[in-house]
């Protein structure tokens, strides 16, 4: 007799409850039951808790994730600049829990890797077996004079989906017509290194619409950058005049700003904004760091055949908080690395060697409605890094048929990859 009975948010948190308090203590060795802790619940964390679930039901699996609901960062663009709601980017974790995966909604405050164990914001414990990092990446407000947490409120730098994407709208909507908007855009790495030049180019799309005397400023630490040509070409073609970009060589680095007048300092000149988009250097997320896994750089280096950190036993590290060569960070590049991340710690818990991993990802620009294009690859291990082992990009010239039918495509894509995290 199988017995049902309809899933609630509260019957889900109860449920969760009942099974992390299970959880924080260590099985007896007669337990056959392995425990994954997954740490961070974006688009790497939840791919590897419903992968390890899939592959192997009897392992124990543990999402620890504070939010209760996901903000997607893909297409949140569209959101500033109006083509897209705030609310079409939100997921709640109910679908995973009714896995079977048990959704801890707690900050991870602490990894104890002697004694396996991981301590959450509510000052438990909970024991592992092996334990997943996700933690993605956080701003590094150290690193530009004058920018701040508290600084963010004012220059914001949207680079996490949610309230800092309605800011940054907010600005744009109450700008005077004929304001400057100036994008500052940090060096590489990066979280998906094109999405500031696909920013730029859906704000460029609001102006013309809304503001047609504003232009927009890119201030940039680099010289090149993914994709440059095909939006070198849909900035001549749609936004001619409209969007100017300083680069490294010429001047472009942002190494200060100064919130209270909205003013941005350059290697060789000064900038005063209307609307002020500060994107600062990042670094993996906080918890990395508390773990140990990550090295000097911020970043985190792992095996990039089973994600194993190459600093800390028995914790993997997966998604935008790795080092992983040549693959993007991106929420395709997350997905797949959770999915081959999983795949790996059941090879290793039944004694068995991981396969070498061959990942795909895919990254989707759009740069007004029904124009987009992309960067499709298969990436693989090589000389202990991922190196791309084909990469297929849009072509340059292309009619606007191509160019629509790869816009219908990005949609397909997101409601693919948040349709396989959280639905």
């Amino acid at each position: 007799m199988v017995v049902t009975r309809r899933l609630t948010r509260r019957n889900v948190v109860r449920g969760a409850a009942a099974v992390v308090a299970a959880a924080l203590a260590r099985p007896s060795l007669a337990q056959a039951t392995a425990r994954v802790a997954v740490i961070g619940g974006g688009f790497g964390g939840t791919a590897c808790a419903r992968a390890l679930r899939r592959l192997d039901p009897k392992i124990q699996v543990t999402l620890i994730e504070p939010n209760r609901t996901f903000t997607a960062c893909p297409l949140s663009n569209e959101v500033i600049a109006g083509l897209r709601e705030l609310p079409a980017q939100q997921f709640s974790y109910d679908k995973v829990a009714a896995d079977g995966i048990v959704v801890a909604a707690q900050a991870a405050t602490k990894v104890d890797a002697e004694a396996r164990t991981v301590g959450l914001a509510d000052g438990s414990t909970l024991s592992y077996d092996r334990l997943v990092l996700a933690p993605g990446i956080e701003m590094r407000f150290d690193a530009l004079s004058g920018y701040d947490e508290a600084a963010s409120a004012k220059m914001p730098h949207a680079w996490t989906a949610g309230e800092q994407t309605l800011l940054l709208r907010r600005q744009l909507e109450a700008m005077d017509d004929g304001g400057v908007v100036v994008i500052a855009v940090p060096a590489a790495p990066l979280r998906c290194p094109p999405a500031p030049y696909e920013r730029a180019s859906l704000i460029a799309h609001y102006l013309k619409a809304k503001k047609p005397r504003s232009k927009i400023l890119v201030l940039d630490a680099k010289d090149n950058y993914s994709q440059q040509k095909l939006f070198e070409h849909a900035w001549a073609e749609l936004y001619p005049g409209v969007i100017e970009r300083i680069a490294l060589s010429q001047g472009g680095r942002v190494t200060a700003v100064n919130p209270a007048t909205k003013e941005i300092v350059t290697d060789f000149g000064n900038y005063t904004a209307a609307v002020a988009n500060v994107i600062p250097p990042q670094r993996a997320g906080r918890i990395a760091a508390i773990a140990g896994v990550a090295d000097r750089t911020g970043w985190c280096p792992m095996d990039p055949v089973t994600f194993a950190s190459k600093l800390v036993p028995n914790i993997h590290v997966i998604g935008d908080a790795a080092i992983a060569g040549g693959i993007p960070k991106s929420a395709s590049a997350a997905a797949a690395q959770g999915r081959a991340c999983a795949a790996a710690i059941v090879a290793a818990l039944a004694g068995k060697p991981p396969e070498t991993p061959r990942l795909d990802g895919a990254c989707y620009n759009t740069v007004a409605p029904g124009y987009a294009f992309s960067l499709k690859g298969i990436y693989q291990p090589k000389d202990d890094l991922y190196a791309e082992a084909e990469v297929t990009t849009s072509p340059v010239e292309a009619s606007r048929e191509v160019r629509q039918r790869e816009a219908d495509e990005a949609l397909s894509w997101f409601n693919t990859i948040t349709g396989d995290a959280f639905g």
